[in-house]
Protein backbone atom coordinates (compact mmCIF):
# COMPACT_ATOMS: atom_id res chain seq x y z
CA UNK A 1 0.00 0.00 0.00
CA UNK A 2 1.24 3.56 -0.36
CA UNK A 3 1.75 6.19 1.63
CA UNK A 4 1.28 9.75 1.83
CA UNK A 5 2.17 13.10 2.90
CA UNK A 6 -1.03 15.65 3.11
CA UNK A 7 -1.06 18.77 3.51
CA UNK A 8 -4.03 21.40 4.27
CA UNK A 9 -3.47 25.48 4.58
CA UNK A 10 -4.88 28.99 3.91
CA UNK A 11 -3.37 30.57 1.22
CA UNK A 12 -4.16 34.39 0.64
CA UNK A 13 -5.73 35.11 -2.75
CA UNK A 14 -3.41 37.75 -4.01
CA UNK A 15 -0.45 34.83 -3.11
CA UNK A 16 -1.97 32.12 -5.63
CA UNK A 17 0.47 33.28 -8.21
CA UNK A 18 3.69 32.91 -5.86
CA UNK A 19 2.66 29.98 -3.93
CA UNK A 20 1.70 28.12 -7.25
CA UNK A 21 5.70 28.76 -8.34
CA UNK A 22 6.89 27.48 -4.75
CA UNK A 23 4.62 24.37 -5.62
CA UNK A 24 5.97 23.49 -9.21
CA UNK A 25 9.68 23.78 -7.56
CA UNK A 26 8.83 21.46 -5.05
CA UNK A 27 6.78 18.79 -7.14
CA UNK A 28 9.84 19.18 -9.57
CA UNK A 29 12.57 18.63 -6.41
CA UNK A 30 9.91 15.79 -4.94
CA UNK A 31 9.76 14.14 -8.57
CA UNK A 32 12.90 13.68 -9.36
CA UNK A 33 14.00 12.38 -6.15
CA UNK A 34 11.66 9.27 -6.32
CA UNK A 35 7.83 10.79 -5.53
CA UNK A 36 5.09 8.89 -7.30
CA UNK A 37 3.05 11.60 -7.64
CA UNK A 38 2.29 15.42 -6.26
CA UNK A 39 -0.78 17.32 -5.99
CA UNK A 40 -1.48 20.91 -5.09
CA UNK A 41 -4.94 21.82 -5.20
CA UNK A 42 -6.93 25.01 -4.38
CA UNK A 43 -10.48 25.27 -3.00
CA UNK A 44 -13.09 25.37 -5.37
CA UNK A 45 -16.33 23.89 -3.96
CA UNK A 46 -16.05 24.44 -0.46
CA UNK A 47 -19.64 24.90 0.82
CA UNK A 48 -20.01 21.46 1.46
CA UNK A 49 -23.45 20.67 3.02
CA UNK A 50 -22.10 17.45 4.64
CA UNK A 51 -19.58 17.08 7.18
CA UNK A 52 -16.58 19.59 8.17
CA UNK A 53 -15.98 21.81 5.80
CA UNK A 54 -12.65 22.68 4.58
CA UNK A 55 -13.21 26.35 6.11
CA UNK A 56 -14.38 25.92 9.26
CA UNK A 57 -11.19 23.54 9.88
CA UNK A 58 -8.54 25.48 8.87
CA UNK A 59 -10.31 29.05 9.42
CA UNK A 60 -9.47 31.28 6.18
CA UNK A 61 -9.29 35.21 6.79
CA UNK A 62 -10.52 37.19 4.38
CA UNK A 63 -8.92 37.35 1.17
CA UNK A 64 -7.65 33.66 1.66
CA UNK A 65 -8.78 30.16 0.08
CA UNK A 66 -7.82 26.75 1.39
CA UNK A 67 -4.84 24.62 -0.41
CA UNK A 68 -5.32 20.99 0.05
CA UNK A 69 -1.78 19.06 -1.15
CA UNK A 70 -0.58 15.73 -1.27
CA UNK A 71 2.64 13.60 -2.18
CA UNK A 72 2.26 10.01 -2.99
CA UNK A 73 4.89 7.60 -2.00
CA UNK A 74 5.34 3.45 -2.73
CA UNK A 75 5.43 3.08 1.50
CA UNK A 76 6.51 5.53 4.34
CA UNK A 77 10.31 3.94 4.57
CA UNK A 78 10.34 5.79 0.89
CA UNK A 79 8.95 8.79 1.77
CA UNK A 80 11.59 9.05 3.83
CA UNK A 81 14.38 8.43 1.46
CA UNK A 82 12.91 11.07 -0.40
CA UNK A 83 12.10 13.73 1.72
CA UNK A 84 16.05 13.30 2.96
CA UNK A 85 17.08 13.28 -0.54
CA UNK A 86 14.81 16.70 -1.27
CA UNK A 87 16.52 18.57 2.01
CA UNK A 88 19.96 17.44 1.00
CA UNK A 89 19.26 18.44 -2.63
CA UNK A 90 17.09 21.96 -1.98
CA UNK A 91 19.00 24.65 -3.01
CA UNK A 92 17.78 27.22 -0.93
CA UNK A 93 18.51 30.30 -3.44
CA UNK A 94 15.19 28.86 -4.92
CA UNK A 95 13.15 29.69 -2.07
CA UNK A 96 11.32 32.50 -1.85
CA UNK A 97 12.32 35.46 0.87
CA UNK A 98 9.18 35.37 1.97
CA UNK A 99 6.92 32.52 1.64
CA UNK A 100 3.43 33.17 0.08
CA UNK A 101 1.46 31.81 3.08
CA UNK A 102 1.65 31.39 7.22
CA UNK A 103 3.69 28.36 7.39
CA UNK A 104 2.77 28.36 11.48
CA UNK A 105 -1.63 27.66 10.30
CA UNK A 106 -0.50 25.00 7.49
CA UNK A 107 -1.55 21.55 9.10
CA UNK A 108 0.31 18.00 7.85
CA UNK A 109 1.31 14.44 7.91
CA UNK A 110 2.21 11.05 7.06
CA UNK A 111 -0.81 8.90 6.48
CA UNK A 112 -1.01 5.05 5.72
CA UNK A 113 -2.95 3.99 2.57
CA UNK A 114 -5.99 1.56 3.62
CA UNK A 115 -7.67 1.40 0.54
CA UNK A 116 -6.42 1.77 -3.14
CA UNK A 117 -8.73 1.51 -6.14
Amino acid sequence: MSYVDGYVLPVPKKNLAAYRKLAKLGARLWKKYGALEYFECVGDDLKVKCGRPFPKLVKPKAGETVVFSFIVYKSRAHRDRVNAKVMKGMDMSDMPKKMPFDMKRMTFGGFKAIVEA
